[in-house]
This record gives C-alpha cells, structure tokens and sequence, in this order.
C-alpha cells in the first residue's frame, strides 16, 4: 500500500517536483498551500505523514504543528530554510519527529521521511518481500532463491527490492536508479548493467528471462505476485 502524505508549504512548485519523485517510490503526496488548509486536510484525510514548511505567511509551522499535536499524534517533518538552532529545538519539544534543513533534494526527503516510519511502526524493520522463489527480508539484507541464499551486491540489493515492491508493475530505470541512490547523471545503462548481473544471480535465462521482464524503452518489471509480511 502506498504511503500517503502532506506537504504544508507556500511553494508549489516544491509540491510538483516532489510529487513526481515521491510517486515514483509509492508516496502519494497530497498539498496545502498554508497551515490553516494544511489543518483541514489533516482532519479530513488519513495521512501517512506531514512535511510541514517553518516560515510560511499568516500561520507558521511552528503554530501549525503544535494545533496537529494538540489532536494528532501523525509524524511530522519540519521544512525550514533556517539555520538557527533555537529554532529546531523549539519544533522538536513541540513534537516534531524529523528537522529537514532547505535546501534538499527528494531523495532525501524520501530517505528520511522512511527512517521516521520505521522508528514509529518497528514492524516495518522486519519487512519481508518474496515473489516466484525469490525472498528478502529487508532489514538483515538477505536473500534467498528457492531456499538457496545469494549475495547480492549493494546496488543490486536495493534494485531487487525496489522491483519486489512494486510487482506485477513497470519500473522506470530513473526510479530504480533513485531507489539505489545513484542519480541519472550516472546514467540509465548502469541499471541495465545490473539487471544483467541480478538476472544471473536469480537463475533467470537472460534470453528468456522469467522472473525480471524488459519494458522496452521504459525499465523492468517482476512479472510475479508479492507479498510483504512481518514474521
């Protein structure tokens, strides 16, 4: 199931660049141009998350997020161009569980914005993906294929799991080499180059391969049904 979450912030276009990156990993990303709305929607919506912006006209974060606390107890990350100390100090003791200094990219948002659910619902640390013979408890990264454990490389790792999260559904190679933490300058050959080695250690036939399909011209898809589970 996808997170869902809440930008709070005046700058629309952060909410476009975040939410095409974010959607891409299974975020949806809801937008509230103020806090007063951003208020609203909390109370109409049931939300994974909140990214809540500190210097905002009219109603600041700060003001917003101690409103949120008063019924809420729903994560919530700070966004602030502010360097002062005082002032994340002051958003922590109100309740924040996250201080994300401006500027940063998506892929850090995502990163942190997982590392707080985790904290918060320790069920998610022993995540377990498995499709087709192929099973990877995410938290000791370990692998196994048809009971046979494999040793993945880094790359290779956060690739696999990337596409046991989204089964039966087309990967973007720009996704997959997010999800590994490459960016696309790197190029999208280099996934390709990967898949290859992944499609190998996963006993697939590169000429006919089961388990990693080809999207031409788009990315990847694990052509199995998946299941997650806490055992």
């Amino acid at each position: 199931m996808a997170t869902r979450a809440l930008l709070v912030d005046d700058d629309a276009r952060l909410h476009e660049l975040l939410e095409k990156y974010l959607r891409q990993h299974d975020v949806s990303l809801d937008y509230a141009p103020d806090g007063g709305r951003g208020l609203a929607m909390i109370a109409e919506g049931a939300y994974d998350a909140v990214f809540l912006d500190v210097m905002m006209p009219g109603m600041d974060g700060l003001e917003v997020l101690r409103r949120i606390r008063q019924t809420s107890a729903i994560p919530v990350l700070m966004l602030t161009a502010r360097g002062d100390e005082a002032d994340r100090v002051v958003g922590l003791e109100l309740g924040a569980d996250d201080y994300v200094p401006k500027p940063f990219s998506p892929r850090e948002l995502l990163a942190r914005l997982r590392a707080v659910l985790r904290r918060l619902r320790p069920g998610l640390a022993s995540e377990r993906l498995s499709a087709d013979g192929v099973v990877v408890e995410v938290e000791a990264r370990r692998v196994t294929v048809d009971g046979e454990e494999v040793h993945l490389t880094g790359i290779e790792f956060d690739i696999l799991v990337a596409l046991l999260r989204r089964a039966g559904r087309v990967v973007p190679r720009t996704a997959l080499l997010a999800e590994a933490g490459r960016d696309e300058v790197v190029g999208e050959r280099t996934v390709d180059v990967h898949i290859s080695k992944l499609r190998k250690k996963l006993g697939d036939d590169p000429r006919r391969p089961r388990r990693i399909q080809t999207v031409r011209g788009v990315g990847y898809v694990l052509a199995a049904s998946h299941e997650e589970a806490a055992p």
